[in-house]
């Protein structure tokens, strides 16, 4: 026994004396790993990141399909030609001067910044895995974040529907998506005094969807409502195109939003990706039973159109919050939002403002409820309901007087307003030649 404990110890002796050698051969053979990993990293979060953006690309068929579905047959075309000249305009003003308007590269928190006109080029652009520490590319981020600046023009485009001329139409677009939305954004997005003061907005409650519901409201408030809307202080029904085509139109947008609020992340992080898009759902779906319900008690009727619309103001109001609200309590704000938004509608028609889609009504009265939602329900201690509110009320100043103002100018220079024939025989006929829905028989 006792010379079997001596050659173990002789056989330990041995491989302590050989084990500094065994460790520095694993050494010397080892391989770093680190520039692989950080590579597959980049291609995985930009492939999530350009799925995305195509997912927001799609919601410009949506927005397309709600407007003409809730418009009347005879300006069908008319609605198509904007909603297809839209992205058109937005991409391409975004290139020239939006995305260095929104992203300026402050050097303090401030309320301007220019970064020069166009794009990087192939051989100056960052697509290394330090651009965004790894989340996407240069040219990625570009077309996502043009994707939601040309949104913020939909917006308006369908609230003012079936009277504006089109070439009024257009050169607001220009203005509006070219230099207001992307210098409002800058001042949360960019870093600039919005971001400072704490303000949170994590895909747009706000800085898309309420600043194109500004514009929509200074749109719908100078241009009046259509012919025959209000009748000895009766709201006048225009019965819309096509129904299937307004709830086609929702579910694309809804189908977008996973692009629009699971994009936001500017990754594909697994935990947070999929946790933005159950809360997103589920605001969608309360949104749309908040709807429901309040369309019933209000007109005595299943109201179709406001469970649309209340799935719409589900998804606008939970998009300020999607990262920071836990979900039951996205159930809270989207079941708040879809009230709110039969509500608004309402209100307006009181008012006589009338918007189309009811484009105000989800995107500026949902957006503002959801960004303030972030204020309440926000699991981030440092997000706080005033700060909040000072936010909505920053953006909601600029948008609406800048909106109030360029619509201003049209009026008085080119006019804004088609003639009371062609609103009446529809916008089609007229203006196009050719009219959206024909029947042809032999």
């Amino acid at each position: 026994m006792i010379t079997n404990l001596l050659m173990i110890m002789q056989d330990s002796v041995a491989v302590a004396e050989t084990a500094p050698e065994v460790v520095e051969t694993v050494a010397a053979a080892a391989v770093d790993y680190s520039a692989d990993i950080t590579a597959n990293l980049l291609t995985t979060n930009n492939v999530w990141m350009m799925v995305a953006t195509a997912l927001v690309f799609i919601m410009h068929l949506g927005f397309a399909g709600v407007e003409t579905g809730f418009g009347q047959s005879k300006n069908t075309v008319n609605i198509l030609f904007k909603n297809t000249l839209t992205p058109i305009i937005g991409i391409l003003t975004y290139s020239l001067m939006g995305f260095n308007l929104m992203y300026p590269g402050f050097d303090v928190p401030g309320w301007f910044g220019f970064a020069g006109f166009g794009l990087e080029t192939s051989a100056t652009a960052d697509n290394s895995a330090g651009y965004m520490d790894a989340g996407m590319t240069y040219w990625t981020d570009f077309l996502f974040q043009a994707m939601f600046a040309a949104t913020a023009a939909t917006i308006v485009s369908g609230a003012v529907a079936e009277r504006i001329k089109l070439g009024a139409y257009l050169i607001f677009t220009v203005i509006f998506v070219g230099i207001v939305y992307p210098i409002i954004g800058s001042w949360k997005w960019g870093g600039g005094v919005l971001d400072a003061w704490g303000f949170y907005d994590f895909a747009g409650s706000t800085l898309v969807h309420s600043v194109g519901g500004w514009g929509a409201l200074a749109g719908i408030m100078i241009l009046g409502p259509r012919l025959g809307k209000y009748v000895d202080g009766k709201v006048i029904d225009k019965p819309g195109s096509s129904v299937p085509l307004a709830v086609i139109g929702v579910f694309l947008l809804w189908l977008g939003w996973f692009g629009f609020n699971g994009g936001s992340v500017l990754s594909a992080d697994p935990g947070l990706v999929s946790f933005v898009l159950v809360t997103t759902s589920l605001a969608a779906c309360a949104g749309g039973l908040g709807g429901f319900v309040t369309g019933y008690i209000a007109f005595k009727r299943l109201d179709l159109g406001m469970v649309l619309n209340g799935i719409l103001a589900g998804l606008v109001g939970i998009t300020a919050g999607a990262d920071v609200i836990e979900p039951m309590n996205a159930i809270i704000v989207g079941l708040v939002a879809g009230i709110l938004v039969v509500i608004s509608a309402i209100t307006l028609d009181k008012f006589k403002l009338d918007d189309v889609v009811g484009a105000v009504s989800v995107h500026l009265t949902c957006g503002v409820w959801g960004t303030l939602a972030v204020g309440i329900f926000s699991i981030n201690p440092d997000h706080s309901f005033l700060t909040q509110l000072t936010g909505v009320a920053v953006c909601g100043v600029a948008a609406f007087v800048s909106a109030f103002v360029i619509f201003i100018v049209l009026k008085a220079t080119v006019g804004i307003r088609v003639s009371e024939q062609h609103e009446k025989e529809g916008l089609d006929s007229h203006e196009h030649g050719i009219r959206g829905y024909t029947i042809i028989s032999e």
